[in-house]
């Protein structure tokens, strides 16, 4: 286990998941999901959509070429997208990896997102998609854990990113 410093998450989030071969990186703009996603752009692997189900769809068409996506999404966009893992991720076992902005949740108590940050958790445990609330104390444990899951055994998988791991103010 190794500890990383609060203000290194999103810079050694963004190396360990192309270091574990993770690509492309699919998805939507999201406050506490920035300082990651800036660190991504200049991946040629990345691609911003301008919703999360489009997302998902583009993940799974490069799930079936044999990649390992990542898409990265609000917790809004979790719920926004429960179609298209229900009726397509879930049942076809698509290998993707969620990395999902926590609204609503620590230290977020926007009443606007406070469902969502209750129901992620619930949705995805029902779902039977398997998540880690990532902490740095075991980042890239969990990132190995991720990878492994959708890279090894080609399932899917989710990361939950808590606001206050890369310092989000709402």
């Amino acid at each position: 286990m190794s500890v990383v410093a609060l203000a290194d998450c999103a810079s050694t989030l963004s190396s360990a998941l192309r270091d574990r071969g993770l690509s492309p990186f699919i998805g939507t703009p999201c406050g506490i999901l920035a300082p990651l996603y800036a660190r991504l752009q200049s991946d040629p692997g990345v691609m911003t959509m301008p919703r999360e189900d489009s997302a998902i769809g583009v993940a799974a068409g490069c799930a079936m070429a044999g990649r390992s996506p990542v898409v990265l999404m609000q917790n809004s966009g979790l719920g926004q997208s429960v179609n298209a893992i229900a009726s397509l991720v879930v049942p076809y076992a698509v290998p993707l990896l969620l990395i999902v902005g926590m609204r609503g949740t620590g230290s977020d108590a926007t009443p606007e997102n406070e469902v969502m940050g209750r129901m992620s958790e619930i949705f995805l445990k029902e779902s039977g998609i398997p998540f880690r609330r990532l902490d740095p104390a075991d980042l890239l444990d969990q990132v190995s854990w991720g990878r492994d899951l959708v890279a090894d055994w080609r399932s899917p998988a989710a990361l939950l990113v808590p606001p206050a791991l890369f310092g989000w103010q709402p």
